[in-house]
């Protein structure tokens, strides 16, 4: 398991919904993301969410598409996002979409770990790197 560190911006732009996503308070955004360091990329993607602030608890799932380098090797892949807030605690899973890495980046699988510090995002990686079958 190789393990990479880095700093990335965001930029989330709420978008129109459907009726049914209207009607039920959930709301969506897409996302342009900027990784830097050992990932060195572009991240697009689209988020679903909800939040009932009053009793602060929510949901959010996205699908990111990042296209770029990861430790010198060029392509892209998927990831998938589910966060989850009960009663103001959160938790956030972010993990590669199975078999979709392509180009040098065939064959990943991985997590990834956001971190909030000083106002800042940062990764944390934690990746394997097999051959396509």
């Amino acid at each position: 398991m190789n393990r990479i560190t880095g700093e990335f911006s965001v930029k989330m732009q709420p978008e129109s919904t459907s009726a049914v996503a209207a009607d039920t308070g959930v709301g969506r955004m897409s996302l342009d993301k900027q990784y830097h360091g050992a990932l060195a990329a572009t991240g697009k993607g689209e988020m679903l969410a909800y939040m009932d602030s009053a009793l602060g608890s929510g949901v959010y799932v996205a699908i990111e598409r990042v296209e770029g380098t990861l430790d010198g090797k060029r392509g892209d892949f998927l990831l998938h996002h589910r966060g989850i807030m009960e009663r103001g605690a959160p938790s956030l899973a972010v993990a590669v979409v199975p078999d979709s890495g392509r180009d040098q980046l065939a064959g990943l699988s991985g997590t990834l770990n956001i971190r909030i510090e000083g106002g800042k995002h940062y990764y944390d990686f934690d990746y394997t790197l097999a051959d396509a079958a």
